[in-house]
Parts: structure tokens; sequence; C-alpha cells
């Protein structure tokens, strides 16, 4: 990828995939700034964690209030009354599915990096490991991107460093990028809202223990 003199938009959480692609962004474009987005849920501490690490890195953070997406549908990430799923439904999504969640972060960053001559757009999806989400499969993303385009007369690429990685292979890409512990010991993913390795039951947890579990066994191997 040849894209050092450009500039990209990531956006950013403060989560081990977000984190992982802003230092993939880091390295790849010369200049790179984090959107961070508020859509009401259960926790407000990711925000925090998604700053500090943004200032660490140098680069700049902006955080665009959402919240209007948790008042379209109940779900489990916004509304803290239901019972969080700890397992995909056979014949459902789980309930920490957030409808149209990611076309409307999509849509905010594309207008946001227009705002700034940003062409790159950086999201952490991924369908190797996406939960039954539909909004992270590679299809929607290729579609997305498109009707971006179409809708504000600009050349936006959503770029997505981690769609075809599993968890264990997102912990090693930090690794290569040389932020592995701070992915491991700074980053927010647990649903519950607690910082690293988190509450170790909730779905993001346990897929995130899984990940780093296999990558540490495979780098015992090497």
């Amino acid at each position: 990828m040849k894209n050092k003199k450009e500039s990209a938009l990531v956006l950013h959480s403060g989560g081990q995939d977000s984190t992982t692609c802003l230092f993939w962004a880091l390295k790849h474009f010369k200049e790179v700034r984090t959107l961070c987005i508020t859509y009401g849920q259960r926790h407000a501490l990711e925000v925090e964690v998604a700053q500090k690490i943004a200032t660490e890195a140098g680069v700049p953070f902006q955080v665009l209030d959402a919240t209007l997406i948790s008042k379209l549908a109940d779900n489990s990430l916004t509304n803290s009354n239901i019972t969080m799923d700890q397992e995909k439904p056979a014949d459902s999504y789980p309930n920490t599915f957030v409808p149209g969640r990611n076309l409307l972060f999509l849509t905010f960053a594309a207008v946001i990096a227009r705002s700034y001559s940003i062409r790159n757009i950086v999201t952490g999806v991924s369908q190797a490991d996406y939960s039954g989400y539909p909004d992270c499969r590679d299809t929607f993303i290729r579609s997305a991107n498109t009707t971006l385009n179409l809708a504000m007369d600009e050349q936006f690429i959503v770029h997505t460093p981690l769609m075809w990685l599993t968890k264990a292979e997102t912990w090693a890409l930090a690794n290569e990028l040389s932020v592995l512990d701070i992915v491991k010991n700074n980053t927010l993913t647990c649903y519950n809202g607690v910082i690293a390795a988190g509450c170790g039951h909730c779905p993001a947890c346990t897929l995130r223990q899984a990940g780093l579990e296999e990558f540490e066994n495979s780098m015992r191997n090497v």
C-alpha cells in the first residue's frame, strides 16, 4: 500500500480492533485523525480510553454524539434492562447487534473526513470474527463505500485491515505493529466496561480471550 502521502480518518472506540487499526493506519498514512462515536452504549469509559490512546499516539481525537441511535431500536448494548446474549441465537442475531450502527458510523465518518479533505476511512470490522452482525460483512462495506461515494460525489476508500483476520491474527497484527502491550493492557473491548482482560464472560471478552490464547500458544510453538 502506497498511501504515506495521504491522510486517514480512523473510527476509534478504544477497543482491541479499532486500536489495532489506528496503529495500522499510522504505519500506512502520513496523517491520521480519530473519530469516537457515542451512541448511548452501556458505559462512557470507552471514550476516555480512546482519547488517552489517541493522545499517546499523537493523533487528533474527536467525539461525535450520536445517542439518537440508542432510541431507534432496543438492544442489550444500549439498554441495560436487556440481559445480554452470551451466545449467538441459532435463528437470529445476538441482541448485542445495534441495527444500522456501522452504516451510520461510516456516514458520519465520511462527512467529517470530507470536511478535512480526507478520503481514506479506516474501520475495524471483521467478517472472520463478526459475531453474526450483518454490518461487519465485506459485502456491506463495499456497498456502503459505493453509496458514500455516490452520495457525496467523492472517492472515499473504506479500509478494513481486519476483515479476514481471526482474533488470534488480530493479536498477531498488533504484535507486528509493536503495540501488543498497548492493545492488551490499555484497550476496552468488554461490553461491561472493564479495561484490558475485561469481565471475562461477555461475548466480546470471550472472543478476545480465546484469540489471545490462540495467539500466545502459536508464539510458544515458533
